[in-house]
């Protein structure tokens, strides 16, 4: 059976969770904290990683593409190479220009922590810029982001379009993504019957992840 090893407060553990949910495949979850991790695994000691028959793998993209290849049965991409591109293409953008980019907010707004005005406002600047050309290119219009069918994309927007409205909420006052359908968009998402489970799951780690920090200040 395949392991799923990390820690539900993470979005890219949820975004490999979701793939693995959506298509329908048998894994355990194994709690491995930031600190705790298998290095032989996943030698940054990073999460998630994965154990396989095979071995092991780390970085969720891979992750994601792995179980694209070795479980076709429920795909997660379209079939032709243009459309595979196009997933990718806004699979990079939510993760390299938006989630990354708004990452850097993370320690003011969820932790305490105190950016710089230069920082804040360059962070901004990028942001705003991001979400525009992420706009061009994502289908609201549409059942999921690449059109009628979910895919990988899905699981990663799931995951880190939140995170990034409550980062620049906590930290500008404001929802920067408050302009784009992304609401109901994530609202259509969640009617998917393992999503419940998924948001439990990540507040329960969530709160517990808090109780750790407290615990060793």
């Amino acid at each position: 059976m395949l392991k799923l090893c990390g820690f539900a407060a993470s979005n890219y553990y949820n975004k490999v969770k979701i793939a693995l949910l959506e298509k329908g495949l048998a894994f355990e979850e194994v709690l491995a904290w930031v600190g705790e991790v298998d290095l032989q695994a996943s030698p940054l000691g990073k999460v998630p990683y994965l154990i396989t028959e095979h071995g092991t793998l780390c970085e969720s993209e891979v992750i994601m593409n792995y179980l694209e290849d070795a479980y076709p049965e429920h795909p997660l991409m379209p079939s032709d190479a243009f459309g595979k591109a196009k997933v990718r293409e806004l699979d990079l953008f939510l993760e390299l220009h938006l989630e990354l980019v708004a990452r850097q907010l993370y320690p003011q707004a969820f932790f305490g922590a105190t950016l710089s005005e230069r920082t804040i406002e360059k962070i901004e600047v990028q942001l705003t810029k991001n979400i525009a050309a992420f706009a061009q290119l994502a289908h609201f219009d549409t059942p999921f982001l690449a059109g009628a069918q979910m895919s990988l994309a899905d699981c990663a927007a799931y995951v880190h379009l939140p995170l990034l409205s409550s980062a620049t909420k906590q930290v500008y006052g404001r929802d920067f993504l408050a302009d784009l359908p992304v609401r109901d968009y994530l609202k259509r998402l969640a009617e998917k019957p393992y999503m419940a489970q998924v948001n439990a799951d990540r507040k329960a780690n969530s709160a517990l992840m808090m109780a750790r920090r407290l615990e060793a200040k």
